[in-house]
């Protein structure tokens, strides 16, 4: 499995295509249900994937947090998937999937992974609402194999924000300012713990803000906006100041849209922001390559606020 990780170069050339590599894993036959389901990751969020090292086990810890292990001598939080998504299994995991995004590296404990699967983001569509309020918004974006198998793409970031309590802590707003003037931002991002972030950050600066879900309905929205300024004779930028983008987003990807953006006049002057948990350097270079003017990771909100003050003004 670490053979087919190791190939970042060809997979940085699929910026810009709306493509992805998803790793699929399994968490065991669901007690309930009667069936095994297939989820997803982003392999660019995948560090290893390993047999499962010995864990020590902490106190006080959310009920899916296994405890930690040491890799080459960092301590790893490890959660086990199964436990944190609610399946019932009599099956106990044997594989864990280390990840690495938002420059936070974790362990997920799985039953067994599958393999790689490289697809089309249009191929991945949102969630059905039943599905969604069923796993509490856990599932972010889903697909179907040519078997009939259905694979969920998990909110890894949901889980990274509930069992670090990342987004409760009030202290990462704190000196997030005002900006004292009248500026609207739209965003867009398929995470609800994002969504909620941005907005809150947006509402403590005190800036409009439209929002979409994923890249295509943000293209869709903001080609209405477009059309308006034109019919109406009114720049864009007097209507929108900035857009701000997540990478990863099912039907059409924060590359794709960018470089639709920047291919299209009417958005002449408006700055794009990228916002992602895929924060390392290739993945901003990434960015670069399609037109991004700025990069801000996630879970940072001064940041964020800081790097928004400063286009916006």
């Amino acid at each position: 499995m670490s053979d087919l990780l190791r190939n970042i170069d060809a997979r940085t050339k699929l910026a810009g295509t709306n493509k992805l590599e998803i790793l699929m894993f399994s968490l065991g036959l669901d007690n309930r249900t009667g069936r095994e389901e297939t989820f997803g990751i982003n392999v660019f969020k995948v560090r290893e994937v390993m047999r499962i090292p010995k864990i020590t086990r902490a106190p006080e810890m959310p009920a899916s947090v296994e405890g930690m292990v040491s890799l080459r001598g960092a301590l790893v939080p490890v959660v086990d998937l199964a436990k944190y998504t609610g399946i019932q299994t009599d099956e106990k995991a044997e594989i864990m999937i280390v990840t690495e995004y938002n420059g936070h590296t974790q362990g997920f404990l799985v039953k067994a992974v599958d393999n790689i699967l490289r697809l089309d983001w249009a191929a991945m569509r949102v969630p059905p609402a039943m599905l969604v309020a069923e796993l509490g918004g856990l599932v972010t974006a889903i697909t179907e194999l040519k078997d009939g198998r259905l694979v969920m793409m998990l909110d890894v970031e949901k889980v990274l924000s509930e069992t670090g309590h990342f987004d409760t802590n009030e202290l990462i707003f704190k000196g997030v300012k005002p900006l004292g003037k009248d500026r609207t931002v739209f965003f867009a991002d398929d995470s609800s713990v994002a969504r909620n972030q941005i907005s809150r950050t947006l509402d403590a600066m005190q800036v409009k803000h439209i929002s979409a879900i994923n890249g295509r309905q943000a293209w869709d929205e903001l080609s209405k906006m477009a059309d308006y300024a034109d019919a109406s004779h009114t720049p864009l930028k007097d209507i929108v100041q900035v857009i701000l983008t997540d990478v990863e987003m099912p039907e059409m990807d924060g590359y794709m849209l960018t470089r639709k953006i920047k291919s299209d006049k009417r958005f002449a002057g408006i700055p794009v922001l990228m916002h992602s948990s895929l924060s390392s350097t290739s993945n901003q270079q990434l960015g670069k390559t399609v037109g991004v003017d700025e990069y801000v990771p996630k879970f940072e909100p001064q940041k964020l606020s800081q790097t928004l003050a400063r286009l916006l003004a």
